[in-house]
Order: C-alpha cells, then sequence, then structure tokens
C-alpha cells in the first residue's frame, strides 16, 4: 500500500515500512515491530537499537491505516 502525504510518500507492507521523502530524497525504513505511535502528535517513531527515527503525519486517518496494514494495535 502507498500512502501520499504532505513530506512525500509511505509505503508499507504487512511487515514493514518505508518513507521516501520529497523534499531531500531522503529514504527511512523499519520493520512493523520497531514501531510506536503517538495518536496526539500524530507520529510514528522507529527505534531498532541505534537506529532511530520519528515523523509526523498529516492525519489520524493515516495513522490509522499504516496500524491497519501492518496489522499493529
Amino acid at each position: 500500500m502507498v500512502i501520499d502525504f504532505s513530506q512525500g510518500k509511505i509505503i508499507l507492507t504487512p511487515f514493514e515500512i518505508q518513507i521516501k521523502l520529497s523534499t531531500s530524497g531522503s529514504g527511512m525504513y523499519a520493520m512493523a515491530e520497531d514501531l510506536n505511535f503517538i495518536d496526539d502528535a500524530l507520529i510514528i517513531n522507529a527505534d531498532a537499537g541505534s537506529v532511530k527515527w520519528s515523523l509526523r503525519l498529516d492525519s489520524i486517518e493515516q495513522l490509522n491505516m499504516i496500524r491497519e496494514t501492518l496489522g499493529v494495535a
């Protein structure tokens, strides 16, 4: 599944997330089990040991679609 958002694209499979940022051309990647969600702030936080990143989404609908696709409660 691909979700467009203001900063680029989110590419999802049932096991992983990839973020492609349009402004910088950068990309980020994480496995589903390394993700945390902060609903009130619309933030996805990835923590895989020494690699950490966070991303603010545009809407709660995007956050819910990501959770549903990844099967994360």
